[in-house]
């Protein structure tokens, strides 16, 4: 089958691999233009672009899309599908009806749950027990295009963004090996999607990523967790910014204590440190404590918490935030 394929990060990678080892022919790559890095704001090419030079694959790296010269250079490339993973770019009626099989999107979530741009994350800041992968025929609409396969994926206690993101790339790239065997042999399934059953899985930003100390401990570590490695949850410490990397809840029994203590007896307020031991330090939220266990601060390296109080002095009684 001759299939263009459309995707820029990393998500991406898995599927591009795996239909060019499962033998067919991809007559080009198509990903968001190299951007700036660094210190030196060198270009560097998406990791999309890189997997694809090292298999020889022609590379477009087209501004937007849409230009009508690019759609008859795409033309004259003839694909009888066009694979879509992460591709960063609105995909045009001109284009999704140009191949035979028409295009095939790789989405990471149990449509029509969480559709929008970053399912992962919102699927672990929400405390989803489970997640998945579909591969969708797509439409005019975000999202909103018949279900071909779908692929169920189970989240670890402890998963983060990171580990779901590659958990569900992998799976991604088999299931579009699969889709594509199936569009050829005529027995693709297509299932409308019906009312989504989430909100929209709108883009992160860094500013997402500050700490509430009023909410709950279990939404905070979620937070942790899902934000992690990009782009990251924090407060402030001493003026600083202080990125927390992996973090526990514990029961606040101090409640219970408040209320058979005097009147005069007061709940922390959320983001106070409650107390600091060897390895770790606890906080307080709005509901329980939020113990921490790794950290990062400006100009060092992540590390766990005891090397933290090692190097550094904090006190129970500071306030976070």
């Amino acid at each position: 089958m001759r299939i263009v394929f459309m995707g820029t990060p990393d998500f991406s990678v898995p599927a591009l691999r795996a239909l060019v080892e499962a033998g067919h022919q991809v007559t080009a790559v198509v990903t968001q233009p190299d951007k700036p890095k660094g210190r030196g704001k060198n270009l560097m090419p998406t990791p999309v672009k890189e997997v694809a030079l090292k298999y020889d694959l022609p590379v477009y790296q087209p501004k937007r899309a849409k230009e009508p010269e690019f759609i008859e250079t795409l033309r004259g490339l003839k694909p009888d599908v066009i694979v879509v993973a992460a591709f960063g770019q609105i995909i045009t009626k001109e284009i999704l009806e140009m191949p035979r099989f028409g295009c095939v999107n790789v989405h990471a979530s149990l449509l029509p749950a969480y559709r929008g741009a970053a399912p992962i994350q919102w699927a672990v800041i929400n405390g989803d027990k489970e997640s998945g992968v579909t591969i969708m025929q797509m439409d005019e609409g975000l999202d909103t295009g018949d279900m071909i396969l779908k692929k169920e994926v189970i989240l670890d206690e402890k998963e983060t963004g990171g580990s779901l993101h590659d958990k569900l790339a992998e799976a991604g790239a088999a299931l579009c090996v699969e889709t594509l065997k199936r569009l050829e042999e005529g027995t693709a399934p297509a299932e409308k999607q019906g009312e989504t059953t989430t909100d929209y899985a709108k883009m992160l930003t860094k500013q997402m990523g500050e700490i509430d100390w009023k909410q709950p401990a279990e939404k905070i570590e979620r937070l942790i967790r899902g934000l992690n490695p990009w782009p990251s949850a924090y407060t402030y410490w001493n003026q600083k910014v202080m990125k927390i990397w992996l973090a526990d809840t514990e029961a606040d029994e101090s409640g219970e204590k408040e209320k058979m203590a005097s009147e005069e007896a007061k709940h922390p307020e959320p983001g106070t440190i409650t107390a600091v031991a060897k390895d770790r330090f606890s906080v307080q939220t709005g509901e329980g404590l939020l113990t921490v266990l790794e950290l990062q601060i400006p100009g060092k390296k992540r590390m766990d918490a005891g090397a933290f109080l090692r190097g550094y002095q904090i006190k129970a009684g500071e306030i976070l935030g």
